[in-house]
This record gives structure tokens, sequence and C-alpha cells, in this order.
């Protein structure tokens, strides 16, 4: 006898009513499932697709503390809090996931989309701070090659190289360091390499899918390649390869995790592997040159090192990878903070280093302030001050700038998308 099924009759006519109905299955025999689940249970079976639109609010805290760690690293500049955190390889990872979900629809349609949320609001960047360096002294003549500034400065409009930008200018007078326009484009890497890694993704995904544990290895073995000492790692390219091979991994892992690869094998396998893969990192670290001895060696300096100890980290977050669709108890007087972050990530990774850079002459007058160098000296030398300072500019940034995200992800545009709680509504005792 044939069956008809609701979805079918939905799919036929829109308009149509379709009854209820609740069919009980016969239980599956153990002989039918796959060989991994009758082996170690169907708690490493792959999840479930996540419904559309829902979200994953430990993905979203894993991206807000990323954030958050890559303003206090630029602030104080610990060389241990990338071994805490490794912020960039998790952002990474985390893209990873999200594009794998996203290629279930047509890749050049997903490509397209990707693209729009991200280069709106690099361009509202570039448009001022290319006007800034301008102003302070900066263009065709100062670089020595005019013919060659003027091609590079595509690279603000597409980023597949780093945007040109000005080493020194004149400071505004000496309001600011001369090295500022260099300060306030440390972000644009992470854009040039998301870029690749967008153009990229249908073909890692499809070798991910044939050769997973092959797949994950490649970027860590170029890494090595490329930082042997055996290779000149100068110009635009090699700097785009560096990069890419440096967290090409991470994205892997990001789409391991989506796919289900992780929960294939045993529950052991990747607390057994990950510490050994930390400490090769950390080995490898050691004896990377350092560059000021004073503050040791440095995660971020160390390619090959950030790498290995970035893979070894996801590996353990997306490991735990708890699927949070509501937020747990404790957390819940975050999670504003935490959606704000998320709704604004490319806006706050893209200006926040400007606004470190104007804590400096909004900071120095006060040194000239009778009360505020004789009460308030400890502030104003304090490491912490200038954090302080920036954060109110980062908020002012997010007013300013951050509808550039809402528009290019097709969005009303919304000043300041902080969620807010429903009129009436009290917290559950």
């Amino acid at each position: 006898m044939s069956t008809v099924e609701p979805g079918a009759v939905a799919a036929a006519d829109p308009t149509a009513t379709v009854p209820l109905r609740v069919v009980l299955l016969p239980p599956i025999p153990a002989q039918s499932l796959p060989s991994d689940v009758r082996e170690h249970g169907t708690e490493h079976a792959p999840a479930a697709p996540r419904p559309r639109g829902s979200r994953d609010r430990y993905l979203d805290l894993l991206r807000a503390l990323a954030l958050i760690r890559v303003v206090i690293y630029h602030n104080f500049g610990w060389t241990w809090l990338p071994l805490l955190f490794p912020s960039m390889g998790v952002m990474f990872a985390l893209a990873g996931s999200l594009m794998a979900r996203s290629l279930s629809r047509p890749a050049l349609g997903v490509i397209r989309g990707r693209l729009r949320r991200l280069l709106p609001p690099m361009w509202m960047f570039g448009a001022i701070v290319l006007t800034a360096m301008i102003i302070d002294g900066w263009g065709p003549n100062s670089e020595g090659h005019p013919r060659w500034w003027w091609g590079e400065l595509a690279f603000w409009v597409l980023p597949l190289s780093t945007p040109p930008f000005a080493d020194t200018v004149h400071g505004f007078g000496g309001h600011l360091p001369s090295s500022w326009a260099e300060q306030i484009v440390v972000p644009l890497w992470y854009l040039r390499a998301y870029l690749w890694y967008v153009l990229l993704s249908p073909l890692m995904l499809k070798a991910m899918r044939r050769l997973p544990w092959v797949t994950l290895a490649v970027p860590l073995v170029l890494s090595a390649v490329l930082n042997s000492g055996l290779v000149d790692q100068s110009g635009r390219l090699m700097e785009t390869a560096t990069d890419f091979t440096t967290f090409g991994s991470c994205w892997l892992l990001g789409m391991a995790h989506h796919e289900g690869v992780l929960r294939r094998i045993p529950q052991y396998v990747v607390p057994s592997i990950a510490p050994l893969v930390l400490a090769a990192g950390f080995w490898w670290l050691q004896q990377s040159p350092v560059d000021d001895p004073r503050i040791g060696p440095d995660l971020e300096a160390a390619p090959l090192a950030q790498a290995v100890w970035s893979f070894g980290c996801v590996m353990l977050l997306l490991h735990l990878s708890p699927s949070w669709e509501q937020w747990p108890r404790p957390l819940e007087r975050f999670s504003g903070v935490v959606s704000l972050l998320n709704s604004r990530a490319v806006t706050v990774y893209l200006w926040h280093c400007v606004a470190l850079v104007l804590t400096e002459p909004l900071i120095d007058p006060l040194w000239n302030n009778d009360f505020c160098y004789t009460h308030l000296r400890w502030l104003l030398s304090s490491q912490w001050f200038p954090l302080l300072v920036a954060v109110p500019l980062i908020v002012l940034a997010l007013l300013l700038f951050g509808w550039v995200e809402d528009v290019a992800a097709k969005r009303s545009p919304r000043l300041f998308p902080y969620p807010q709680r429903a009129k009436g509504r009290r917290r559950a005792q």
C-alpha cells in the first residue's frame, strides 16, 4: 500500500490543512546502524543538523570571549594571553563551522553572501582610515612608486592581499604617534585570511568529507615547511600563505565539528591527543627566536607554534561543545553583552585598535593638569587606564558604524542591538 507523507501534501498545496499523525516506528536493528554508532553508542553519531536560524549559545560565548581577549591583548601585550585562549584560532574555527553549515546551499550564493557581510564594514573602515592617512601626509610620492600605489589601493576594495598603509606619517601635529596608521590596520590581516578561507571553503569541505584526518593535517604540514627556514617568506604571496597555513587547520576543525567528525571517534581520543599537541606547540615556541628578551617568547610571533597550539586548544573546545539553545542559568546575566558582541563582531574587531590609539591624545593632557598629576598619577600611569578609556570609544564606534553590519546582512539597521527583556517578564525563580 502506498503512503503519502504530510510534507508532500503541503509541498503540493501550501494552503492544504494536514492533520497531525503520530507514527510509531519499529526499533532499528543494531546491525543496520553504522559501525561507529554500534561500537561507541549513539552519543558519537553525527549531531542532527541545527534548525535553520537557531543559534548555538556556546559558540556565541566563544566568539565573544575571543573578541574580548583580542582587545585586552592589544592593550596590555601580555604574551601569556594567547596561550590561555588563542582567540584567532577560535574565531577561524567558529567561522569554518558556520561556513560548512551554509554550504548545504549552492556554494556560489554562500560565498557571495559571506563577502557581502564582510566587505561593507571594511569599506567603511577603509574610507575613513584612507582619508585620515592622506590628510596626514601619505600619498603615492611618499611610497616612492606612485604607479604601484594606485594599483594597490584595489586591495582596500577586495583584500586578496594586505591593503596598503602608511608606515610613518606626521601624526596630526604630534597629537598621535607617527606610526598610528600602522597600529590601527593590524586587524586587516584577519579579513584577508578570512576572505581566502571563504573562497576555498567548497574545496576544503569536499576534502574534509573524503579524507578528514589527512585534510586536517595538511595546513600544519605546510606551515612546518614554510617556517622551516628553507622558504623565503618575504612578499605579499608568502604573507598570505603564512596566515592561511597557520589557521587553516582551525578552520577545518570547525568544518569537522559541523560534519560530526569529532563525534565519530571515542570520547577519550581528543582529551588524550590534545595535550600532546599542546606540548608540541609549546616546545616549538620555546625554540623560536625571541624579539624582546624582557617579555620572552610570544606565540603571536611564532606562526608554526601558534598553528599547533591553536589546533590543540580548538580540539578541546570543540570536543566539549555543549549545545546551548538557551543560556545556562549562571550565564544568563551575560547574554546581552554576548549577543551584542556577536552582532557587532566585525565592527569591534576593526575599530578597537583605533580606540586604543586614540587613548594617547586623550590621556596625555591630563598629565598637565595639577590636580590629576598630584592625586591621580597612579591612575594615569596604570596600563588599565587606556583600556577604561578605550571601552567607551569602542561603544561609540558601534553606534557610528555598527549599522553597516545590519545593512550588509540585509537586516533593518539598529543603532545599538543590545537585547531588551520583554516588559513584564521576570527572571524564573
